[in-house]
């Protein structure tokens, strides 16, 4: 029932977004030229590597590192960028993650392989037994401002108790944070 939500709810996004997906992908062509999708390596169910996609917001060549950990982040971000990251609007193209099967929309988030202490953590506390997801239990609980610990010990708890309320549940109160815009970090700057 999770994959038919899934796939329903990604493509008729896609369909409804797409305006949106066009003005971003221009905005950013406008601010800093091609490409405009960004593809990087995650760790996915079982621990199993897939591309993700996400508008770029970042300048050609800026190292990769987990958000929190770009200490340079600030002068990385192209023009246009802060924004798309505090809406999450850099998140939109993940929806054909989810129609691909790669993600789901409600799951522990991808990490880059380079995270690998919590990698470590989240696999001695079986955390990839499902999906990635687009957003999760640790992204409506604090998102950037939780600890790793912490968003190891969501992600598992997740993980043992998810079914189709609490995705709903996850799923609705992601749309508060993102309006709200609230628990965004860059690179250890509210």
């Amino acid at each position: 029932m999770k994959r038919a939500f899934d796939i329903i709810m990604s493509l008729g996004a896609i369909i409804v977004l797409f305006p949106v997906f066009l003005i971003t992908a221009l905005i950013i062509l406008i601010a800093d030229g091609m490409p405009v999708i960004y593809k990087q390596k995650r760790v996915g169910k079982d621990a199993k590597l897939f591309t993700i996609y996400k508008f770029r917001t970042m300048k050609n060549g800026t190292r990769v590192a987990a958000t929190n950990d770009l200490k340079e982040s600030q002068s990385q971000i192209i023009a246009c960028g802060g924004f798309l990251r505090k809406t999450s609007l850099d998140e939109l193209p993940q929806l054909i993650n989810i129609l691909k099967g790669d993600m789901s929309f409600v799951g522990p988030r991808p990490l880059i392989p380079e995270e690998e202490e919590i990698h470590q953590l989240r696999l001695e506390h079986g955390v990839y037994a499902v999906k990635p997801g687009l957003t999760g239990l640790a992204q409506v609980n604090g998102r950037d401002k939780v600890s790793m610990e912490e968003k190891v010990k969501l992600d598992s708890e997740y993980v043992q108790n998810h079914n189709l309320g609490l995705d709903i549940k996850i799923f609705f109160k992601t749309f508060v944070n993102v309006f709200t815009m609230s628990d965004v970090v860059e690179g250890g700057h509210s």
